[in-house]
């Protein structure tokens, strides 16, 4: 991404290619700063990755408290997959957004995508008869969301993504 932004009345920012595209710093939830601010490093976008390596960086963002990121990761992995495991990827990819929308403080959000990725996990994972695809704890992770999302609805307080992270192996 460029980060640069127009100045010929379309104030929009742009990447390399044209593409609308926002360059704002963002936190370590994702969420836009003020230009100028300092923010955490983005994660590139369409970066093709080994399954394992996908896994292990996810893990990384995950335990660091960037779920948003660990999103972006799992996205890439969903878009540029083999098609028989888009939908876990994909499910991966919600359960990391849900986490982010639990530590941004929107409960109904992280509730619904935490239980949403984790009925895809668990509906990929009965298609398939795999519980551990690429070394991945699929019934502990999915344990995990539904926990998280019955705790994440009894509270008002945003939940500490770092302290609620999933061990994915």
């Amino acid at each position: 991404m460029s980060g640069t932004r127009e100045t010929d009345g379309d104030a929009r920012d742009r990447d390399e290619e044209g593409r609308a595209r926002n360059a704002r710093p963002r936190d370590g939830l994702g969420r836009p700063l003020p230009y100028g601010a300092p923010g955490v490093a983005r994660q590139p976008e369409g970066v093709v990755r080994t399954p394992d390596e996908t896994v292990a960086e996810a893990q990384e963002l995950l335990a660091a408290g960037r779920p948003f990121h660990a999103h972006e990761v799992f996205e890439d992995a969903w878009k540029a997959g083999p098609q028989e495991e888009r939908a876990l990827w994909r499910g991966l990819a919600q359960l990391a957004v849900g986490l982010t929308h639990a530590a941004r403080g929107n409960r109904t959000g992280g509730a619904r995508l935490l239980r949403r990725g984790a009925g895809a996990a668990e509906e990929w994972a009965a298609k398939g008869g795999k519980t551990r695809p690429h070394g991945i704890d699929l019934p502990g992770v999915i344990a995990w969301a539904r926990a998280l999302a019955d705790g994440v609805e009894r509270t008002d307080a945003p939940v500490d993504a770092r302290a609620h992270a999933p061990r994915l192996r």
